[in-house]
């Protein structure tokens, strides 16, 4: 039995069209009013109210969110996650949404962000949202510990760093 997530999966594939139709029938199942929907998905109900009604497209990251949203409804287990936050191109470079450690699937859920202020302002989101612990990168980890009450891991791009000095290097020929 496929799930609404590869129900919507299927559905963007078709079609906008189609993927509105099929949003419009997973969160009638659910109960769900697009307002409501919006606040859990953290997609404001402008941009919902617009895919849903054909006005409008949803990007990639859009995709994302609904998705990531409609299987926490569905597994009814909207804590079980780590939250990763980090720039979109950042993000765009993770591929797993999950991973399996010690036998346990471990859900991420992704929140972008380009400032120190949005890098907090997602950090009260993710804790809000009932993420077990939040990844992000070193420049603001202190910061948001101070804000939140779940652990921190920080992002260590060792490697990214060193091919970035290496590229530095040669381009300005040293």
């Amino acid at each position: 039995m496929i799930d609404n997530r590869g129900k919507l999966l299927k559905a963007a594939a078709q079609s906008d069209e189609a993927f509105s139709r099929m949003l419009r029938q997973v969160l009638s199942e659910l109960n769900m009013t697009t307002k409501e929907f919006a606040g859990t998905s953290e997609i404001s109900p402008s941009t919902l109210y617009k895919i849903i009604g054909g006005e409008r497209s949803p990007s990639l990251d859009i995709l994302r969110k609904i998705l990531a949203a409609i299987g926490g409804i569905e597994r009814g287990r909207p804590g079980d996650f780590i939250a990763v936050i980090a720039a979109r191109h950042v993000l765009a470079e993770v591929v797993e949404r999950s991973i399996v450690i010690d036998g346990k699937e471990i859900l991420t859920i992704e929140y972008p962000a380009t400032t120190l202020e949005d890098a907090l302002v997602a950090s009260v989101r993710a804790e809000r949202d009932g993420a077990k612990a939040i990844v992000c990168a070193p420049i603001v980890s202190a910061t948001i510990e101070r804000v939140v009450d779940i652990p921190i891991a920080t992002i260590m791009p060792r490697d990214s760093v060193t091919e970035a000095i290496r590229l530095a290097a040669k381009k300005s020929e040293i």
